[in-house]
């Protein structure tokens, strides 16, 4: 009898043990969730989103590692991200953040804002005016929000938010020439967005080697400002929507 419960204990120290291997090797060289705290994003991500990065899209860093454990030098199997990727990456100036943006610039990209109107070496970024988003403010108040639909030099297309119309604080800014191995990253939600137009930066480009992956697909919504338990503000309208 001893010698069956030993066994059984054994066996199933094992089952957990590759369990967790196994879960850890995924989450390290494949897919990882996050989940987004901000609006930055909006409207193509809502605070309370869950999604999955592809961790083998761009190749390998010390920041794909648990904790950032310095163990690969540098980056390996490269693949350089796209404009219009939703990207996330670790902060440059605090590693242990996580943020997530849209690469707008790329290396040698030259990326300015002026009167709300995206400039990308010198030629402006074509934009069209789409229903207005309605957007809930702090006070729980819904507010109609001016909505474009902006085209990238590469043909991506994506929804951009302008709360304050072309006026707001990074509406205007001096132009920024992107260096060698960084990337240009801006929110969707333009005048809500802590991002690399910023006149006192956290960050101004981000490294390729901070980036951490590609944002593929949501596998759970929920409206965070709600009770855990309020089932009806799941947004099961978003359930695995892929993200563009």
């Amino acid at each position: 009898m001893q010698k069956k419960k030993t066994g059984g204990f054994i066996d199933t120290f094992k089952t957990v043990f590759w369990a967790v291997v196994i879960a850890l090797f995924v989450r390290t060289f494949a897919y990882e969730p996050f989940n987004i705290p901000s609006g930055s994003m909006i409207p193509s991500l809502l605070v309370g989103d869950y999604l999955f990065v592809s961790k083998f899209s761009y190749g390998y860093s010390k920041h794909s590692l648990p904790f950032s454990l310095p163990l690969i030098p540098n980056r390996i199997l490269t693949t350089e991200p796209k404009q219009g990727d939703v990207v996330v990456f670790k902060l440059p100036s605090d590693p242990s953040q996580d943020y997530i943006k849209r690469v707008i610039g790329l290396p040698g990209d030259t990326v300015q804002v002026i009167e709300g109107r995206l400039h990308i070496n010198g030629v402006v970024a074509p934009r069209e005016r789409i229903g207005d988003y309605i957007l809930t403010d702090g006070t729980g108040q819904a507010i109609a929000v001016p909505q474009y639909m902006e085209i990238l030099p590469n043909g991506t297309m994506h929804p951009i938010l302008e709360i304050f119309g072309d006026q707001g604080p990074s509406d205007n800014t001096d132009p920024f020439t992107v260096p060698a191995d960084h990337y240009f990253m801006m929110g969707d939600n333009r005048d809500n967005s802590a991002d690399s137009r910023a006149f006192s930066p956290r960050f101004r480009f981000v490294p390729l080697e901070n980036l951490v992956g590609r944002a593929e697909f949501l596998f759970y919504s929920k409206d965070s400002s709600q009770p855990i338990y309020d089932f009806s503000s799941i947004r099961f309208e978003r359930l695995f929507k892929g993200v563009n």
